[in-house]
């Protein structure tokens, strides 16, 4: 367990979430914080070992990573059962789970190492509904069919007109793809557009957005899936 003491090194960027998530729109409560402390040490301390995001420093693992995830949060419902595709280390999946905490979670992960982290992560957090899948989209079985899911967030996985391929066959009528795009993102959806028309996919809602000490604009889309009638 971390030692109170070291605990308190993170208490700054955990203030640097809340402040930035507050001109979103986004309000973290005390025990939420309290979980995304939790979640960054081990975070922090897995990536010393094993590298699991690439980022050097805690405040851009705040900012590109928790910060970015949450974007989305106020155009998802908050029950619903989700997939996050190619979750990683978590992300978009964990810290959508922290704060909307009525979402039924499935992190879809082939990375072994990035497996054990994401259950490691979830016993200490103690996060109920919350599920790990071993395995790719793009080879996606049965489990992936079955019910089907009211939301599917994919984050750095592939190029848009994959992720629309291997997503929207999962996902239920009326239900909501969230992709992350940079600054391409209008292009990479005007382009796509055929392909969404095809797909029963329009865009709902949209955020164009500088992270923290970034130039460079991103673009977060919500997309809504809708058979034809």
């Amino acid at each position: 367990m971390m030692s109170v003491q070291k605990s308190n090194e993170f208490l700054h960027e955990i203030e640097l979430l809340a402040d930035e998530a507050s001109t979103f729109g986004i309000e973290l409560s005390s025990s939420e914080l309290g979980l995304f402390q939790t979640y960054l040490e081990e975070l922090w301390e897995w990536n010393k070992r094993f590298n699991l995001t690439g980022l050097k420093t805690r405040k851009r693992m705040v900012t590109e990573l928790f910060l970015d995830s949450l974007i989305p949060a106020p155009f998802l419902p908050e029950k619903a059962r989700m997939l996050d595709v190619g979750s990683g280390a978590g992300f978009p999946g964990l810290p959508l789970k922290i704060h909307l905490q009525g979402l039924e979670i499935h992190l879809l992960e082939a990375n072994a190492r990035k497996v054990s982290f994401l259950k490691q992560v979830i016993r200490s957090l103690k996060l109920e509904g919350t599920r790990v899948i071993r395995g790719r989209i793009e080879a996606h079985k049965e489990w992936l069919d079955g019910e089907g899911y009211g939301v599917v967030t994919a984050r750095a996985v592939a190029n848009l007109d994959r992720i629309i391929l291997w997503c929207s066959p999962v996902l239920l009528s009326e239900g909501c793809l969230v992709v992350f795009l940079g600054a391409e993102g209008e292009k990479n959806l005007e382009k796509n557009k055929e392909l969404m028309n095809t797909c029963g996919l329009r865009v709902v809602e949209k955020v164009s957005y500088l992270l923290p000490g970034r130039r460079t604009e991103r673009h977060t889309f919500v997309l809504k899936r809708r058979d034809p009638v």
